[in-house]
């Protein structure tokens, strides 16, 4: 059975802004230094299934910057465009509609576009484990990350312990607090949620008929009306109406035939600026430093320049973000608060600056 690489790429980013905009969001944005997040997520999905059968679905804001941004990596008509944000299901469900109404019944590997991996090769073995579990078993299957500690920024699984590398997932958990978290680790029975799915597409099809009956109508409409010249029409009618719900918590926690890989490969979700430490190394007094930079007497900070000098004195924890139109300095253990700034913009209506 062939294997489809599938990329979520229709997130905003907000927690980057000001370097992450509705047009140019986290996945578009060189943060590592090496190269754009989504083109990093291609090319290693490029080692489990065949580039011309991998595809991201994105924003239809961010369609053309895609297309520029990847650079011929994926194919102009595997980038799905969503005419509004509608979750992960919606997500989700419309991939494996694409699949199954254009190429055939196959394995989906889905990934997010803007998470980091350090061994690349450990990676790729997980999913091979994974998509044979997917195939052999006709059963929804997760990626899920062993916890390097008490993370309560993650959602969690818990498993049931075997000595087999696919193991029975009996329940997912919400992002937990810090004395829950522990537990959780200590237990050893429970993995980190890493957002990432291997499945057949009929099989995950079926599940959105049964737990989804909603969503799966809508999604039977822009079925048949694939590979029709209303295809878009009906697309661009019926899929902003979708019930807007995360994968996770419209099928995945109401399934039964779930299993989860734990894998350890260096994963980090890099979802805020404080996490630029994952990415980067920092210098002698703890500071991550990108671009033109004169810091004095500064300790544990991270600061960003897309041109111009940034200069610092006595600053500790701080994150100082530079761009040609804004400039972001926050508290190191507030940066989950940037979101808020963006929050904010939308209600002053400063267009130009989302």
């Amino acid at each position: 059975m062939k294997t489809y690489g599938v990329i979520m790429a229709g997130g905003g980013g907000t927690r980057f802004w000001p370097l992450s905009r509705q047009a140019t969001p986290k996945q578009l944005l060189n943060l590592s230094g090496k190269d754009l997040m989504v083109n990093e997520a291609i090319d290693r999905l490029a080692k489990t299934a065949a580039s011309e059968d991998i595809f991201i679905v994105t924003n239809e804001a961010q369609v053309a910057k895609m297309l520029k941004a990847t650079k011929g990596r994926v194919k102009r008509n595997h980038i799905l465009s969503e005419p509004s944000a509608r979750n992960t299901a919606a997500c989700v469900g419309y991939a494996a509609m694409e699949i199954v109404k254009k190429y055939g019944d196959g394995i989906m590997v889905i990934t997010p576009s803007d998470a980091y991996i350090k061994n690349e090769e450990e990676f790729t073995r997980v999913l091979g484990v994974a998509v044979k579990a997917a195939q052999e078993k006709d059963a929804l299957v997760t990626v899920g990350i062993t916890p390097t500690f008490a993370a309560t920024g993650y959602g969690y699984i818990k498993f049931q312990k075997s000595a087999d590398e696919v193991l029975k997932v009996l329940e997912f958990k919400e992002k937990p607090d810090e004395a829950t978290a522990k537990k959780y680790v200590e237990s050893g029975e429970y993995a980190w949620n890493s957002g990432m799915f291997i499945w057949k597409a009929s099989t995950i099809l079926k599940n959105f008929e049964k737990f989804l009956p909603g969503i799966y109508k809508d999604l039977c409409k822009i079925g048949e009306a694939m590979k029709t010249d209303d295809e878009y029409n009906v697309i661009d009618k019926i899929y902003p109406k979708i019930e807007s719900i995360s994968i996770d918590y419209g099928i995945m926690e109401k399934a039964g035939d779930v299993y989860v890989v734990p894998g350890e490969f260096g994963w980090n979700d890099v979802g805020s600026f404080d996490m630029m430490g994952v990415l980067h190394e920092a210098d002698s007094d703890g500071n991550i430093k990108i671009g033109d930079q004169i810091n004095v007497d500064t300790k544990n900070c991270i600061t960003y320049s897309s041109g111009r000098l940034i200069a610092t004195i006595g600053l500790e924890n701080v994150v100082v973000i530079e761009t040609e139109d804004a400039v972001l300095v926050c508290d190191k253990n507030k940066v989950q608060d940037v979101k808020k700034v963006v929050e904010q913009l939308k209600k002053d209506r400063r267009i130009e600056l989302l």
